[in-house]
């Protein structure tokens, strides 16, 4: 089973409850924080695009970086009509390979969960090469207690043409909260199956905050007053030093 692929369509419609404004705000907050031009930025694992949009309607220059080819689509097809639109780029986090460096990269949703422990370094390595100095990376993640939280629970969203049902297992040898996903579609009097797995890491805070020293990044704050800070959502800031 892969990932994002037969969710892509209906991503959207199922996270219409996301604050994609909010998290644009924050953004916005921490590069005055910082001080200096930021201007060009870098949205890493970007979905569907829905916040690349966003800030690239509020006048940023937006590059968008994801591995689902589906998910892409789905992303230039709404960034239709935008001027200048987003450069979709298809890639890893893992082989991030930019044209030259950004003002600030920014990881949203849980996409610093999806990258296996083992390749973290590599992708701090590969954002620190690409983001300018002093310029800020931002990402958030799910804290490890709130994935644990999600063990043995089963959701269930429901639209007028489409069933979507997730079952949440947690991996304490991982440590991964696993999801088993089945979406059902409507074609007319017939209804579609299709089956997803995600696999969302429990990155420990601390270890991130050491790895990203590691990789030549200064001033790591961790913050849960920011967007969804009480659904289990911890914001990370680090500045790319010189």
């Amino acid at each position: 089973m892969s990932c994002y692929s037969f969710l892509a369509p209906w991503y959207d419609s199922l996270t219409g409850d996301v604050p994609y404004g909010e998290f644009a705000d924050f953004y916005e907050e921490e590069f005055r924080r910082q001080g200096g031009e930021f201007r060009l930025l870098l949205d890493l694992c970007c979905g569907t695009g829905t916040l690349s949009c966003e800030l690239a309607r509020r006048g940023y220059d937006m590059i968008a970086v994801d591995a689902s080819t589906e998910m892409l689509m789905e992303a230039q097809a709404k960034a239709a009509g935008l001027e200048p639109p987003p450069l979709f780029l298809c890639q890893e986090a893992a082989e991030l390979d930019l044209y030259g460096t950004v003002d600030a990269a920014v990881c949203s949703l849980d996409g610093m969960n999806y990258i296996p422990p083992e390749q973290l370094p590599e992708v701090f390595h590969r954002l620190h090469l690409f983001v300018r100095p002093e310029g800020l990376l931002i990402f958030d993640i799910r804290t490890p207690d709130f994935l644990r939280s999600l063990d043995g629970k089963i959701f269930v969203d429901e639209k007028e043409d489409l069933l979507c049902l997730w079952r949440a297992d947690f991996d304490e040898e991982l440590p991964a909260i696993i999801y088993g996903m089945d979406i059902f579609s409507r074609h007319g009097r017939l209804w579609e199956r299709e089956s997803e797995e995600h696999v969302e890491y429990a990155h420990e805070p601390l270890k991130l905050k050491e790895l990203l020293e590691q990789a030549g990044f200064c001033n790591v704050s961790l913050r849960s007053d920011c967007p969804q800070g009480t659904q289990g959502r911890l914001f990370i800031t680090a500045v790319r030093q010189q």
